[in-house]
């Protein structure tokens, strides 16, 4: 019996190294590019968050509920300092813009604008995608290029249209406040600002504003959470096939996809010259608070939701999606609008330098 035994193990482990060896000769015969094994590495590493613990969700749901913030870390100092510069003027080369310029809190975490108004009037080529619930994205940007809150930090404020300073001289400017310097130094040990530190407070304050909603209470198990039409409009949404894209805890945001997979669509165009034939991919946006972030779309010309449901289902689907379903797909998207933290709430006063 124990050699019996002895042969099935080894047929099976041989057939296990059989198929693990067809498997890797199938992915690396994929794409053997920079851009393929970067993608794997970064689809492999875990998200960890601070959480508040639910009810487990069940597996079958392509969605899944977000958790609200651990009330410990959000008070703490990383986290009122990071808010503070969030809302700071003076890492903008004329002291006009702070990232709450494009993403208010209080209104979506967007500017409402088609395309962002950066320093000295400068009209930006992309919608200002929310910064609520930001955490939550595998990358940052529409076109996916910061690995992480910190890194798209970082980019804004010497970018020439939008915030137009240089890291230097907005840490000169900072190291002359007193106040500042020592809320840094508690927070980091030093008074010796650097961009990262800088951007790491940032980040973790945008790390805190997560928005649970209606339908987050219906996933947990709370039926009358959401109105009837809502879920309906959910399983319409899982229907038609739009979880392929929209899923997971930020019901997006973890995937880079093709505008335009199915039927291409004119929503009008934001490339810079010699990008013409750039092919449209794009970082599939978050759908929490949608029914607050109009207008949509990287282009930001697509005003009512209704609308762009319309066409996400001729343009991802190739479907053409009757005028009821489109109503009760935005019933469902609607449940989606969550309740800020209180402490994004609050009114914030940056000192400044005397």
């Amino acid at each position: 019996m124990t050699s019996m035994m002895g042969v099935v193990r080894g047929n099976r482990q041989r057939r296990g190294r059989w198929l693990y060896a067809i498997v890797l000769l199938s992915l690396s015969a994929c794409d053997r590019s920079d851009d393929w094994r970067q993608f794997s590495r970064l689809a492999a590493q875990p998200t960890t968050l601070s959480t508040l613990q639910r009810e487990p969700i069940p597996s079958s749901e392509p969605l899944r509920a977000l958790q609200a913030q651990n009330p410990n870390f959000i008070d703490s100092q990383l986290v009122d300092l990071g808010r503070q510069l969030f809302h700071d003027k003076r890492l903008s080369g004329d002291e006009t813009i702070s990232c709450a310029s494009c993403h208010n809190v209080k209104a979506g975490g967007d500017d409402g604008r088609a395309t962002s108004v950066g320093m000295k009037g400068q009209i930006g080529n992309i919608n200002a995608p929310t910064v609520l619930n930001s955490g939550h994205n595998f990358r940052q940007f529409w076109d996916g290029r910061a690995d992480s809150l910190v890194a798209q930090a970082l980019g804004p404020v010497v970018n020439p249209v939008e915030m137009g300073a240089s890291w230097p001289e907005v840490l000169d400017k900072l190291s002359t406040d007193q106040a500042l310097t020592s809320r840094f130094e508690a927070v980091f040990d030093t008074r010796e600002m650097t961009p990262e530190l800088l951007a790491e407070a940032i980040a973790a304050y945008e790390r805190t504003l997560v928005t649970p909603s209606p339908f987050d209470d219906y996933l947990s198990g709370d039926t009358g959470a959401i109105s009837a039409r809502a879920a309906a409009g959910y399983e319409l949404f899982k229907g038609y096939g739009c979880t392929a894209c929209h899923q997971g805890v930020n019901i997006g945001g973890n995937v880079m996809q093709y505008f335009g997979a199915f039927h291409a669509v004119d929503v009008g165009h934001n490339q810079k010259a010699g990008e013409a034939d750039a092919v449209p991919v794009y970082k599939v946006p978050t759908l929490r608070n949608v029914a607050l972030t109009s207008p949509y779309f990287h282009t930001g010309s697509v005003s009512s939701l209704s609308d762009a449901v319309k066409v996400m289902g001729a343009a991802q689907l190739g479907r053409t999606i009757d005028n009821e379903d489109v109503q009760l797909i935005v019933a469902f998207l609607e449940s989606l609008t969550g309740k800020l933290p209180e402490h994004a709430l609050k009114p914030t006063q940056v000192t400044f330098a005397q």
